[in-house]
C-alpha cells in the first residue's frame, strides 16, 4: 500500500507558550480537513502541553524535540518519555544533527532514546545525515548506514512499523542549501534497502522524511521522489503559510 506522507515541523528553540499556541491555531485553521498528509509539530518543551491542548481534535499531532532514555532519575534538565506521553506527545525526534554536533549525541544514545520512546508508546523520528566533509569524501552512504544501524540496533523488525527515519544532510540544515531531488532519492533508497536487511518487508511501510532547508519552492519536487515520504521542516515551519504550502506539496 502507498505510504501516507508525514510532515513534521521542528520549531527548535523558538516561540514562547503564547506564540506557539497562536502558531498551532493558525496551522490548524489552514490545514482543516486535510487528512491525506500526516502532520505533526514539535514545539519547545515548555509549550508542549499548551500546544497539545490547542491542537486537540484538529488532526495535527504533537511531537517532542528530544527525550532522555531513563524514565526518571537524577538527570537535571532532562525530560523522560513517560512525561512526554502524559502531555500527549505521539512522536519525538531523536538524533537530530544539532544534538549530535552540539551536544555529543551518539548512535548508542539514539538507540536508547528510541527504545524508551517505543516503550512509552511514542513513535521515534530517528534523524541521520552526513556532514559536508563526509559528503565530499564520498562517505555519505557509509555514514548514514552506520547511523541507521546504530540507532535501530536491537529494536527488532516489529518496531520498524512505529519508526520514522529523517534523512537530514548536515550541510543543508539552516544553510539555504538543499540536496537535489536526485541526491535525496539516492540516500532514501539506500536507507530503504538497509531497512529491508534489518526488517524484511516491514521496511516498505517505514516513512523516510527529508530535512534540510525544505521550503515551499522545493518541497513538491523533493516529496515527489518514490522513497521520500515527507519532510522534517525547520525554519519554514515557523511561518504558517510556508508550512501549510509544504504540507500541500506532499500530496501525490
Amino acid at each position: 500500500m502507498p505510504r501516507r506522507p508525514f510532515v513534521c515541523g521542528n520549531w527548535k528553540m523558538h516561540r514562547t507558550v503564547a506564540e506557539a499556541t497562536a502558531l498551532a491555531r493558525e496551522l490548524a485553521a489552514g490545514l482543516a480537513g486535510e487528512a491525506r498528509v500526516q502532520v505533526a509539530v514539535a514545539p519547545p518543551f515548555t509549550a508542549l502541553a499548551a500546544v497539545g491542548a490547542a491542537l486537540r481534535g484538529t488532526g495535527i499531532e504533537l511531537a517532542a524535540q528530544d527525550v532522555h532514555w531513563e524514565a526518571q532519575g537524577a538527570f537535571t534538565g532532562e525530560v523522560s518519555a513517560p512525561m512526554l506521553a502524559e502531555v500527549g506527545c505521539q512522536h519525538a525526534i531523536v538524533g537530530h544533527s544539532e544534538r549530535r554536533q552540539l551536544f555529543g549525541e551518539t548512535d548508542e544514545a539514539v538507540r536508547r532514546k528510541a527504545g524508551a520512546l517505543l516503550a512509552a508508546g511514542i513513535r521515534p523520528i530517528v534523524c541521520v545525515g552526513e556532514t559536508l566533509a563526509e559528503r565530499e569524501a564520498g562517505r555519505t552512504l557509509e555514514v548514514v548506514g552506520r547511523q541507521v544501524r546504530g540507532g535501530l540496533a536491537g529494536l527488532g523488525a516489529g518496531a520498524l512499523a512505529s519508526i520514522t527515519i529523517a534523512y537530514e544532510p548536515v550541510w543543508a540544515i539552516g544553510t539555504g542549501r538543499t540536496a537535489t531531488a536526485a541526491q535525496a532519492q539516492e540516500v532514501h533508497a539506500a536507507i530503504r534497502a538497509l531497512l529491508r536487511e534489518l526488517g524484511g518487508d516491514a521496511a516498505d511501510a517505514v516513512r523516510i522524511q527529508y530535512g534540510g532547508s525544505v521550503k515551499p519552492g522545493n518541497a513538491a519536487e523533493l516529496l515527489s521522489q518514490p522513497d521520500v515520504d515527507g519532510a522534517l521542516v525547520g525554519g519554514a515551519s515557523l511561518a504558517a503559510p510556508d508550512f501549510i504550502a509544504i504540507v500541500k506539496g506532499a500530496l501525490r
